[in-house]
C-alpha cells in the first residue's frame, strides 16, 4: 500500500502539472489553425527546470536552447525568469503577468530564476491563419514579451484549452483554434493599452469618440472636437490612436462609412444626396471611397442588402 503522504504528494504533482499534446488530422489542417500542445504546471523553487515530462521536440536544456517548428504562448501568472532569443541572445526579465510569444525557426531558451520557480501556462499552434497574422506585421520588429498583467479571463482560456484537450471529442481542434485567437487578441489588446493610465485623458478619448457618434451628419473635424475638449491636437490624436488603435479622422470616416450603409439599405436617398448628408469632404469621391473599402459600389450595396431583404 502506497502511504498517505506519498499519496497526497502524488495529487499534488497531478495538480500542479497538466499537460496534453493534441493529435491533428488532415482535415484538422484545413482549417487553417490547429493546436499542437497545451498545458500548465507550477514550477517549486529549487526544482529542476524544465521537468523531465515532456516528449522529444519539446524538452530543452535551458543552457543550449532551441528552434521550434510551432507558435507558442507562454503566460507566466507567478514568479520570475530569463527569456533569451534570437541570433543576437537578447535577453528578457520575465515577471508575473507577462506572456511570451514564441516563434517557429527562432533560437530561444527560458527558466525560472534561482531561488524563485514560477507558475506557467503555455499553449502550441500553428497553421496558415497564424502566419498570414504574422507576415502582416502584427508581431513583428518588436521583443516577443508583452505586458499584459494578471488576467483570470486569459487563465480561463487557458484551463477551458487544457480540458477540451483532454476530452477530445469530434471538433476539438477548431474548438481551441477559437482560443488561440482569444488569446492572441486579448494579448495584443492588453499590451497595447497596459501602459495607458491617465483617467483624465482616457475620459476625453471617450468624450470624443461620444460626440464623434452624435454629430456623424455634421462637418465636424478632429481638431474641433480636440478644441472643444481643451487639449492640444497633437496630444489628443496620439491618445486616440493607443486607446483605439486608429486616428481620430479615420475613425469619423469609418463612423460615417456605416451610417451611408444604413442609409443605403433603408432610404431611397440618392447616393449624391447621402454623400452631401454626411458632409463627406468630396462628395464626388465617396462612390470611390466606398467600393474601395466594401469591395462594391453604393449602388451594388444597395441591391443586394434589398435582396437579402427580400429572400428572408
Amino acid at each position: 500500500m502506497v502511504p498517505i503522504d506519498n499519496l497526497l504528494l502524488m495529487n499534488s504533482k497531478e495538480l500542479n502539472s497538466k499537460i496534453n499534446y493534441p493529435i491533428t488530422s488532415e482535415e484538422d489542417e484545413l482549417w487553417g489553425l490547429v493546436v499542437t500542445t497545451v498545458g500548465h504546471q507550477k514550477i517549486a523553487e529549487k526544482e529542476p527546470y524544465p521537468p523531465k515530462n515532456h516528449p522529444f521536440g519539446y524538452y530543452f536544456n535551458v543552457d543550449k536552447g532551441r528552434i521550434l517548428n510551432e507558435y507558442q504562448l507562454l503566460y507566466i501568472t507567478d514568479g520570475n525568469g530569463i527569456f533569451t532569443f534570437g541570433n543576437s541572445k537578447q535577453s528578457c526579465f520575465i515577471t508575473e503577468g507577462k506572456m511570451f510569444f514564441l516563434m517557429p525557426g527562432v533560437w530561444h531558451t527560458y527558466k525560472p530564476i534561482e531561488n524563485s520557480g514560477w507558475n506557467e501556462y503555455w499553449i502550441g499552434f500553428k497553421g496558415e491563419i497564424i502566419q498570414k497574422i504574422v507576415a502582416e506585421g502584427f508581431f513583428l520588429n518588436r521583443a516577443p514579451v508583452f505586458n499584459i498583467g494578471l488576467n483570470e479571463r486569459i487563465i480561463d482560456l487557458y484551463m477551458k484549452a487544457i480540458e477540451i484537450a483532454n476530452e477530445e471529442r469530434a471538433g476539438f481542434q477548431q474548438a481551441l483554434s477559437g482560443i488561440v485567437m482569444h488569446i492572441l487578441g486579448l494579448m495584443y489588446y492588453r499590451d497595447k493599452t497596459r501602459d495607458f493610465e491617465n483617467e483624465e485623458l482616457i475620459n476625453k478619448v471617450n468624450k470624443a469618440k461620444v460626440i464623434m457618434r452624435e454629430s456623424v451628419y455634421k462637418n465636424l473635424t478632429a481638431e474641433n472636437i480636440a478644441k472643444y475638449l481643451n487639449i492640444s491636437y497633437s496630444g489628443f490624436r496620439r491618445a486616440f490612436k493607443e486607446l483605439t488603435g486608429t486616428s481620430p479622422s479615420k475613425y469619423m470616416v469609418e463612423l460615417k462609412l456605416n451610417e451611408a450603409k444604413l442609409l443605403l439599405s433603408t432610404t431611397n436617398q440618392s447616393v449624391k444626396e447621402i454623400s452631401y448628408s454626411l458632409s463627406f469632404e468630396n462628395p464626388e469621391y465617396f462612390p470611390i471611397f466606398f467600393k474601395k473599402r466594401t469591395g462594391q459600389t453604393p449602388g451594388e450595396y444597395r441591391n443586394f442588402t434589398r435582396i437579402q431583404g427580400i429572400e428572408k
